[in-house]
């Protein structure tokens, strides 16, 4: 298919093909982004949008369709020829070496020769310039998952791209980092850098892009303004539905408590983390308990202490009046404990094994392992019944995680935790870059879940979601929890500025 280029164009599609077998990733995409234009891609997971983003980078080679460049066409065979033309990408899954600093990470993806004292420097003042700031010298295993996220945005901006590709970039960002995020945005759309947008946040979307262009099954299905439209407008577009709401019906049984925590104080085993004081807390059957937060806090360290990644005080963890601090992760999940973790790739699932032998990891318990043999066929059967039940698009239980979009692959984690009938269930950002549909999907099944007795301890910091799904609400800050309040006795404002203080208190 040949068409003419669209004058003063910077990028232009022209019927843009991927196969993956039987599988049309994309089909047939046309998209055109003048200099200077935030544009939005708009779809559910697995559109198919990853994939288009992919070969504008790079990162992945198109099998049919044209890409034009500034009114030329260009082939681009690898991420190193987009960026010399001047296209960089801030993907959602992150590509950081964790064994490195932040400014050798930075230093990786420069081109020429580089000074790593004088990039340091540059790192530390633009990334506090976009208010995203980063120590250079910080190795990233040790960083959380939102500071990794910084790291992504800041080695795409010191590159000064012409093109920005952003895909989920405001996942795991405070509110406030993301409005400086959108001034940096606007700023550089403003001196003629062009920005192609991915985000499930559809109140962004609206905020910050000037046109958006909707896919669905891998084609493109409609345009939009999006300052002209509601959120409801642009879900409808995107899932080809009316967006659910979630229904939180009371408990209707006698609540008791699950999970009992008394003044834990843990280390942070991480020099650049941050030690946990004197944190109480309890869950009942029958409720979420909403934990609000900006990221490094103590997040982290709360969850490895409840998880029994690392263990503590036994008395310190009770789960309905047994003292488990001193137990492993095992003995807890023996005990009826479920974990969803905030990082999927890695560490909720492994990337290059199979949704089957991904069931097996966690869910073993479930019928799989007889005497010390494993049976493949039960592994398999228990991953198709999460694959139905909670809706996952992917190519079957042999399908490779990481070969999943990040909405599939946290729809078939947090299932795989459910299935296991857990009586105590942590999560830890629980849609985080997950679509709409997917993400209104998981929260009714945490609600539902929570009903039918489970105690279930959620930490998000996404605020808009623990006030749709929690019963009560507590702000980690510096290490402290602040009194659970209900909901109903909260507001974003007073949350927030619990969050942004220097202790909750």
């Amino acid at each position: 298919m040949t068409l003419a280029s669209t004058p003063d164009a910077r990028l232009q599609l022209i019927g843009i093909t991927k196969r993956y077998h039987a599988l049309v990733a994309n089909d047939q995409i046309s998209l055109t982004v003048a200099p200077g234009e935030i544009h939005a891609v708009l779809g559910e997971n697995g559109a198919g949008k990853s994939t288009l983003m992919k070969i504008i980078y790079g990162a992945v080679r198109a099998d049919a369709g044209q890409m034009l460049w500034n009114g030329r066409q260009v082939e681009v065979a690898s991420p190193e020829a987009a960026r010399r033309l001047g296209i960089g990408m801030v993907f959602q899954h992150f590509s950081l070496f964790e064994t490195l600093s932040v400014v050798e990470n930075i230093a990786l993806a420069l081109e020429g020769p580089f000074n790593l004292a004088a990039l340091a420097e540059r790192v530390r003042s633009v990334s506090t310039q976009y208010g995203l700031p980063l120590d250079p010298g910080r190795l990233v295993h040790s960083l959380s998952v939102g500071e990794r996220q910084r790291v992504e945005i800041v080695r795409c901006l010191l590159q000064n791209p012409q093109l920005l590709i952003l895909d989920e970039p405001t996942s795991v960002l405070t509110p406030q980092a993301v409005q400086k995020l959108f001034e940096t945005l606007r700023q550089l759309a403003r001196e003629g850098v062009s920005i192609l947008y991915i985000s499930h946040k559809l109140h962004e979307i609206q905020s910050l892009c000037d046109r958006a262009t909707v896919i669905r099954s891998g084609r493109v299905t409609g345009h939009a303004i999006p300052s002209q439209e509601t959120p409801a407008s642009l879900a409808r577009m995107m899932i080809g539905r009316e967006l659910p709401h979630t229904e939180m019906a009371p408990f209707t049984g006698t609540p008791h408590t699950v999970l009992q925590v008394d003044a834990l104080s843990a280390a942070s085993p991480d020099p650049f983390g941050t030690a946990l004081d004197a944190v109480s807390l309890q869950v009942q059957s029958g409720e979420i308990l909403g934990i609000a937060g900006i990221s490094g806090n103590g997040q982290n360290e709360l969850m490895a202490a409840l998880s029994g990644e690392a263990p503590v005080a036994s008395a310190a963890v009770k789960l309905e009046g047994r003292a488990i601090g001193h137990l492993d992760a095992g003995a807890r999940r023996d005990l009826g404990l479920g974990f969803v973790p905030e990082e999927r790739l890695g560490r909720g699932a492994v990337p290059a094994m199979s949704l089957s032998r991904n069931a097996l990891l966690t869910a073993h318990r479930q019928g799989m392992v007889n005497y010390g043999l494993v049976s493949y066929t039960r592994a398999a059967e228990f991953a198709r019944q999460v694959i139905a039940r909670f809706g996952v698009k992917c190519g079957g239980e042999q399908a490779l995680a990481r070969s999943l979009s990040g909405g599939n692959l946290q729809k078939f984690i947090v299932g795989r935790e459910i299935a296991q009938n857990p009586r105590l269930l942590l999560v830890s950002q629980p849609t985080w870059g997950v679509d709409v549909g997917a993400a209104a999907q998981l929260r009714q099944t945490l609600v539902d879940l929570s009903r039918q007795g489970v105690a279930i301890l959620v930490v998000s910091e996404e605020l808009e979601e623990l006030f749709e799904i929690c019963d009560r609400i507590a702000v980690l800050a510096g290490g402290r929890l602040s009194p659970p309040q209900p909901r109903a006795a909260c507001n974003a404002e007073a949350i927030g500025l619990l969050m942004a203080g220097p202790q909750a208190a």
